[in-house]
């Protein structure tokens, strides 16, 4: 099994399926055929275009597993991913999929899950404490590190940045943020980096940015950890007079995290310059692939697996399987000894949507 299968013409059907679940953030029911296991997912936000896209592959993915699919969205808020869980154990599902953003506060809620022996996979965050069958998420700390190069790279190691950072109660703000200031200290000494809390929140990022910016007219660079932040900061940067062309001496350097369809165009129009891909329709695969063969009573143990990722043990008792996500830039050049794909690339599954 290859990495990308046939999403031609899975994205045609894209649409008419999305009816049948909760794109728009609520609750629905997809059943794959009579007798099929029941399985819960919980989506996390419906605020963002990477969440929506996710959020649209799933059910796609649980036909062609042979899943009923029933679902809820916690909108980034534990006490609802709580009340989600207890809603899906009262239904009977067999397995639950969920993206808690709060990586610490969701431990209760695996406790009692694991606890009704009711086996549950994460998706793009690993919570920082229990157990579950499966993570499903990519390197985070690969992001960090791969946004850095890229822009130690373009600035020739010197110059100023600002980190737009993710929440730092989720694994994956930590993750990203950590990697990017190792990588800087250790690669780029020269570059200074403002580091920025958002709480994934586009106009706290906004602000902030316009701020910096301010203070600091001569920044160069700007890494978001997610394309939460996108919308807000081509605003900034065009109202600052700095929307111009990549070989422009007042262009600022942008990477982003996530790879949705309007980061590509973008990229390809020199708004902004790269991004590392989240595979959303791979999230949504091995979500469900997963929760599948737990309820099938199957086993995995750490190594490379069959669809280019590697799982891996990140604590006693606790997989991970990290997926693909390539560094995307509009020329496919290496950076920093980090390689990228363009960013029309046909693999790159935001080029199926949108």
């Amino acid at each position: 099994m290859r990495l990308r299968t046939a999403l031609s013409s899975t994205a045609a059907a894209l649409s008419a399926l999305a009816l049948l679940s909760a794109c728009g953030g609520g609750s629905g029911t997809v059943s794959a055929s009579g007798g099929a296991p029941l399985v819960g997912v919980d989506y996390p936000r419906s605020d963002t275009d990477f969440w929506n896209s996710y959020i649209k592959y799933t059910p796609t993915y649980a036909k062609q597993l042979g899943l009923s699919l029933k679902t809820t969205n916690s909108q980034n808020d534990v006490a609802k991913l709580t009340a989600d869980a207890q809603t899906f154990i009262s239904q009977g599902v067999k397995g639950i999929a969920m993206a808690p953003q709060d990586t610490a506060a969701v431990a209760p809620t695996l406790a009692q899950l694991a606890a009704k022996k009711i086996p549950v996979v994460t998706i793009d965050t690993r919570p920082d404490s229990g157990k579950v069958f499966m993570v499903v998420r990519a390197d985070n700390r690969a992001y960090g590190e791969k946004a850095c190069r890229f822009l130690g790279t373009k600035l020739e190691g010197k110059g100023k940045v600002v980190m737009l950072e993710g929440g730092l109660d989720s694994i994956n703000g930590r993750d990203r943020t950590e990697a990017f200031n190792d990588c800087m200290r250790k690669n780029y000494p020269g570059v200074k980096v403002f580091g920025e809390a958002t709480k994934w929140d586009g106009a706290i990022a906004a602000q902030k940015l316009q701020t910096d910016l301010t203070a600091h007219p001569d920044i160069k660079g700007v890494y978001m950890e997610s394309s939460f932040a996108l919308s807000g900061t081509l605003q900034v940067l065009k109202r600052k007079g700095l929307s111009v062309g990549p070989k422009d001496p007042r262009h600022v350097f942008v990477v982003s995290n996530d790879g949705i369809p309007e980061e590509l165009k973008d990229i390809a129009a020199g708004h902004i310059d790269a991004t590392v891909s989240q595979p959303a329709d791979l999230y949504a695969k091995y979500a469900l692939y997963y929760l599948k063969a737990a309820i099938e009573k199957k086993t995995f143990k750490p190594g490379r697996t069959d669809h280019d990722s590697t799982i891996v043990q990140v604590r006693p008792g606790l997989l991970e399987d990290q997926l693909p996500a390539p560094l995307v830039t509009v020329d496919g050049g290496t950076y920093g000894g980090v390689p990228s794909v363009r960013s029309d690339d046909t693999s790159l599954w935001g080029n199926h949507l949108g």
